[in-house]
């Protein structure tokens, strides 16, 4: 009987033997970068519109609304979802605010800076419309109001 099982676990150990401990888990394929009018959705966006002032910064991880009166209500960011050239993000805050924005691969000026925004925006912030513009922040931070490189 103790024969039977030596040549019994034999097998399993050849094959245990075979296994490489050391050798990583195969990676997952990198998630696609969302992108419209050459803005990557992923990295962090701002949208903002005057007459009234308002804007939503959007992050990985969440939408924020803020105006002139102060940060107004936090949204979980789930990603847009795509149609052509359509972006839109549907949401809702803790206390029952809704939040529907809808970034268009259109330009789009403020109206009062002169400066060229890649994207057109639309927010719906519970009975309230606000249309507006968006960009990434990076490309906010470092072009001048024609959309021109800035000098460092």
């Amino acid at each position: 009987m103790t024969r039977l099982l030596i040549l019994a676990a034999v097998p399993a150990l050849m094959l245990a033997s075979c296994e490489r401990p050391d050798t990583p888990a195969p990676a997952e394929p990198p998630a696609q970068a969302v992108e419209l009018g050459g803005v990557n959705l992923g990295e962090p966006v701002r949208v903002l519109g005057t007459e009234p002032f308002w804007a939503v910064n959007i992050t990985p991880d969440a939408l924020t609304y803020s105006d002139p009166e102060g940060e107004g209500p936090s949204f979980v960011n789930a990603g847009p979802s795509i149609q052509g050239t359509t972006a839109t993000w549907r949401a809702s805050a803790e206390d029952g605010t809704s939040l529907e924005l809808v970034l268009v691969d259109t330009a789009c000026s403020d109206g009062m800076s002169d400066r060229t925004y890649p994207l057109s925006a639309r927010l719906t912030l519970g009975e309230r419309t606000l249309n507006g513009c968006a960009a990434s922040v990076d490309f906010l931070m470092n072009t001048d109001e024609q959309g021109n490189p800035v000098q460092q």
